[in-house]
């Protein structure tokens, strides 16, 4: 089995125990005042670890849910079990599982799936961007007043200064302006054409690794900055290529 193939196999997995959960009640690990973690999360991870170290046991995982297999790997599977776990808990149907694979820091692999649509985003390094088996690409709009906009904030008391302040800007000149709760899904429906831009302050690499190969595939653009003094939290500006997202910023 592929890697690609081994990535969509542990991804609709994962969506199928989500699914059988979804809109139930559910068991919280934690509550934070901005965040959530579901036992549902430690679960959909290491059914996605034991698929993935299955096939390629002498691969790394570093998902949001911890570390596994060998650490010294120069394959590492970057994974987010949940992104939107939040959307999830309240019955909100806008979450997925999100797995990208990395060979000695290049992104080779990457797979989203929403299992609430049954939409299942690809992609492999060099090759085309694909949803549902079908080749997408970025949309053709090049303004900003044409343009749907997909603002997230950190959860930090500066993270979310500097958020609104790039909302209010944006707002006053974009068609549309979203907050959807999923990082992946949110990179995934740029590539797809359907929103143009994604700015975000604070973000985990599990968050965005897969999105950021797919859109980049797709005819996108990605700036990742690293957040300082922070491993793998990055502010992120991820476009179509086209629009001037540095008009906003």
């Amino acid at each position: 089995m592929t890697f690609l193939e081994t990535a969509i196999k542990a991804a609709q997995a994962a969506g199928e125990l989500l699914m059988e959960h979804f809109g139930k009640e559910l068991n919280v690990d934690e509550a934070k005042h901005h965040d959530i973690k579901l036992a549902l999360d430690r679960e959909s991870q290491d059914l996605i670890t034991s698929i993935l170290l299955e096939q390629f046991p002498d691969h790394a995982i570093y998902g949001e849910e911890g570390l596994a297999g060998n650490q010294e790997s120069d394959y590492q599977w970057i994974v987010d079990p949940i992104d939107g776990t939040v959307n999830y808990f309240y019955g909100i149907p806008h979450f997925c599982i999100s797995i990208a694979l990395r060979h000695k820091e290049e992104l080779v692999i990457g797979v989203i799936l929403d299992p609430s649509l049954n939409e299942l985003w690809s992609v492999e390094k060099g090759g085309p961007a694909f949803l549902n088996g079908k080749e997408i690409s970025v949309s053709p709009r090049t303004t900003i007043e044409e343009s749907i906009l997909f603002f997230g904030y950190g959860k930090t008391e500066e993270a979310m200064e500097k958020g609104h302040q790039r909302f209010k800007r944006a707002s006053l000149r974009a068609r549309k302006m979203r907050m959807m709760g999923s990082a992946a899904l949110g990179m995934a429906y740029i590539a797809t054409g359907r929103l143009d831009a994604y700015v975000e302050s604070r973000i985990s690499l599990w968050d965005i690794a897969a999105g950021q190969l797919l859109l980049e595939a797709a005819g996108g653009k990605t700036e990742l900055t690293p957040v300082e003094g922070e491993p793998d939290v990055l502010s992120i500006i991820a476009t179509n290529g086209k629009i001037p997202i540095e008009e906003i910023l």
